[in-house]
């Protein structure tokens, strides 16, 4: 681990990483090199056809001076990154004087520069041949002032590129980090939605199970075989998000064979036939509670036949699953119970409002129609190619 990447240190010099951070420096760095060598030789000469005394610096030196300071400026913006803006009365002071200082060195690292590559004038001659003293004129307070002010913008500029970057990198990560969060919780929740089989289901369905076992031993064993299947697609199921339609019917077809089975009088089952259903994919287990509810109180508040119909249709790109049942006459619709609510909200959380749930009352009939869009391929394979990685920092 970096130190740029290390915990302890402050969240700003966290948001990039190390090679990021050195790019991001060196190429501003480049474009403050060619804007100054460009300005500083566009006016030497202009103002050679002035005056033979040379104002600017030599281009080869002027470069040599921002390879010297390329060092002491990366220095100084990972530095202001730890120091940060907070609190201002001490982050403030630390960051000007960074600043400061970086600005102050331009103007000697230009000295050092002249005098690497030998364009060194004749003060500096006398003190390197002649043994003299080196004397500062009031010229060289002018020269290191202009330089002063030259740089302390290109610093200044450069701090809040790479603040500004820092900010928005660690801004993208918690966002990836966030959406990495609500899919692992929306899949959680997700589960836990489709677990919901109603335990009082599976208790008279155990107890019919048991009062065939006495008169009837071959159904009773049919019924814990259908049962365990049942229990098994149920298992499977919630271990994953979509299933193919026909698998859903499939199963839906099962737990309506083992209740006609206890109510073999009164109910009757209609399914579409396997050449009708389409070859499309739906969330896991979503017809279960609305045919679930269609049995209960399709059988509830009166002794007569109830048939409970499973019906689909596709229109366009938009694929409809109705849940038919007779009700008792004049039955009034109370509040809707969990199952109608769990697929509400089901819906609402892997389709995002594209997808809807309705229900209503037709004289004896109940109906509840999901509406949703097709899904022709598996969605699970296809969110795995589609999945983002998460930036580390």
């Amino acid at each position: 681990m970096t130190e740029l990447e290390h915990p302890a240190i402050p969240n700003y010099a966290r948001g990039l990483r190390p090679r990021q951070f050195y790019a991001i420096v060196g190429l501003f760095w480049l474009y403050v090199t060619l804007s100054n060598v460009l300005y500083a030789y566009s006016m030497r000469v202009g103002i050679a056809r002035a005056t033979d005394i040379e104002v600017f610096a030599p281009w080869d030196a002027r470069v040599l001076q921002h390879l010297l300071l390329l060092p002491v400026v990366m220095v100084s913006f990972w530095a202001s990154l730890r120091v940060q803006w907070r609190p201002l009365v001490i982050a403030v002071p630390l960051q000007l004087v960074l600043g400061t200082a970086f600005a102050a060195i331009a103007y000697p690292a230009m000295l050092v520069s002249e005098l690497i590559l030998g364009h060194v004038d004749k003060r500096v001659h006398e003190m390197m041949h002649g043994g003299g003293p080196f004397v500062l004129e009031p010229s060289d307070f002018s020269l290191w002032l202009a330089s002063f002010i030259s740089f302390i913008p290109a610093y200044g500029f450069g701090l809040a590129l790479v603040t500004g970057l820092a900010l928005y990198t660690r801004f993208r990560n918690s966002e990836l980090r966030v959406a990495a969060l609500e899919r692992e919780w929306t899949a959680a929740r997700l589960a836990a939605l489709r677990m919901q089989l109603s335990p009082h289901t599976l208790f008279n369905l155990l107890h019919t199970i048991r009062g065939y076992i006495e008169w009837d031993p071959k159904g009773a064993q049919s019924m814990v075989v259908q049962l365990a299947d049942l229990l098994r697609r149920l298992l499977s199921a919630g271990e994953r998000d979509f299933a193919r339609l026909a698998d859903e019917l499939h199963f839906a077809r099962l737990y309506l064979e083992l209740q006609q089975r206890r109510f073999s009088d009164r109910l009757t089952i209609e399914l579409p036939a396997a050449r009708d259903i389409p070859s499309v994919w739906v969330p896991s287990l979503i017809l279960h509670p609305l045919v679930e509810n269609s049995v209960i109180h399709g059988l509830a508040g009166h002794q007569g036949p109830v048939v409970v119909r499973v019906a689909v249709e596709t229109a366009a790109d938009m694929l409809v699953l109705r849940v038919i049942n007779t009700v008792a006459d004049n039955k009034v619709a109370g509040e809707e119970g969990i199952g109608i609510n769990n697929v509400r909200e089901r819906l609402a959380v892997q389709f995002e409002g594209r997808a809807m749930l309705k229900t209503r009352s037709e004289g004896s009939l109940w109906i509840s129609e999901i509406t949703m869009p097709q899904i022709p391929g598996s969605p699970e394979r296809q969110s795995v190619r589609q999945a983002v990685p998460l930036v580390g920092v």
